[in-house]
């Protein structure tokens, strides 16, 4: 098992890079949020019926990300679209934010373009390509930045600007004072977690080691359902890895049934159960039950609790320690937690 407490041996497996833009996941928050707020919007955003959030991959989580967070308050449906075109149901009364990190993505490029013709009131987030090149074309508002990166790995911007788009548009309240604070527990939380502090006092140290050799199964709920998506997300890019993820407290209607085989996959899981104070108090009951289930079945199980008072820092405070789980994973790998190359051959061969 590669040591991880020699962090100068990183820089061989991870060249470009990842680690730094784990790092800047707190920068990017504050940088993203300001960013949105420089944008003219029109006076026409009014009388929606629905937020569509078009995307793919990392482009596409911002999105899950937000819809999980503001389900209690946003007074119409958010949904996010991954695939060629739009829903039927998508119009006039539509708004539709197109996210596209590179701005080339062929999915979200011919929903935009049916969001147009439809008249849908449509706004685009990327970092350029022919995303931006028919925004400006076409006089559709646009929110560009500037981030070298894999489009998981910008994932400051791509939550924070769709939100500081509903705000503007006034379907949810500001939540300057959440981003504020989720800024600050994900830096005192580093301080914690990054690749300066030894193994035996860093807690995502320990647990990539817990991980390793076995199959990250994680469990989230309420504004942490989606959180345990994007666990699932960078176990598979960052560290080349399986991961599989579900949510509370529909697992405990038809996963739990399933424990017991076959009893190879049973050894070879190991659970994540990621944890929150907000929880409704019967979900909170049945991730103690989950936890007794896991016992019982001699399933391994850890619990990550999220930080943080507001439900954005509590979701954002578990997805940073995730990304440094997931960082150390491909460590103990010796994989580069850069590259994509399954993602690449398919690209190649669409293209071809």
């Amino acid at each position: 098992m590669r040591d991880l407490d020699a962090p100068e041996r990183f820089a061989a497996l991870d060249p470009t890079g990842m680690l730094s833009c784990i790092q800047d996941l707190p920068a990017q928050c504050e940088h993203g949020y300001a960013l949105v707020h420089e944008l003219a919007l029109p006076g026409a955003l009014a009388d929606l019926d629905q937020v569509v959030i078009l995307g793919m991959g990392g482009s596409a989580i911002g999105g899950d990300l937000l819809r999980a967070l503001l389900l209690p308050e946003c007074q119409v449906p958010i949904i996010v679209h991954r695939d060629y075109g739009l829903p039927a149901y998508v119009g006039a009364r539509s708004l539709v934010i197109a996210c596209s990190y590179s701005g080339n993505t062929e999915e979200t490029l011919l929903g935009f373009a049916q969001a147009v013709e439809r008249k849908a009131r449509v706004v685009s987030v990327t970092t350029g390509g022919e995303l931006a090149r028919r925004s400006k074309a076409l006089g559709i508002p646009l929110c560009e930045y500037a981030y070298e990166s894999q489009p998981r790995a910008a994932l400051g911007y791509s939550l924070t600007t769709p939100l500081g788009i509903l705000e503007m548009a006034g379907l949810v309240a500001s939540k300057a004072e959440d981003v504020a604070e989720a800024v600050a527990v994900m830096r005192d939380w580093q301080q914690e977690i990054n690749e300066t502090v030894p193994t035996s006092e860093n807690a995502a140290k320990l647990l990539a080691q817990q991980l390793h050799g076995h199959l990250p199964v994680i469990y989230g709920a309420e504004h942490l359902s989606e959180v345990a998506r994007r666990w699932k997300g960078q176990l598979n890019e960052n560290s080349k890895s399986w991961g599989v993820f579900d949510v509370l407290p529909e697992l405990n209607h038809n996963t739990v049934v399933g424990y017991g085989l076959p009893a190879e996959l049973s050894e070879l899981a190991a659970v994540v159960l990621l944890a929150s104070d907000l929880y409704h108090q019967r979900v909170r009951l049945r991730l103690e039950i989950t936890r007794e289930l896991l016992d019982l079945e001699g399933i391994r199980w850890h619990t990550v609790e999220a930080r943080g008072q507001s439900a954005l820092a509590q979701m954002l405070s578990v997805i940073h320690f995730g990304d440094y789980v997931s960082y150390y994973l491909a460590m103990l790998h010796d994989v580069d937690p850069w590259s994509i190359g399954n993602i690449d051959f398919v690209k190649r061969r669409l293209a071809a």
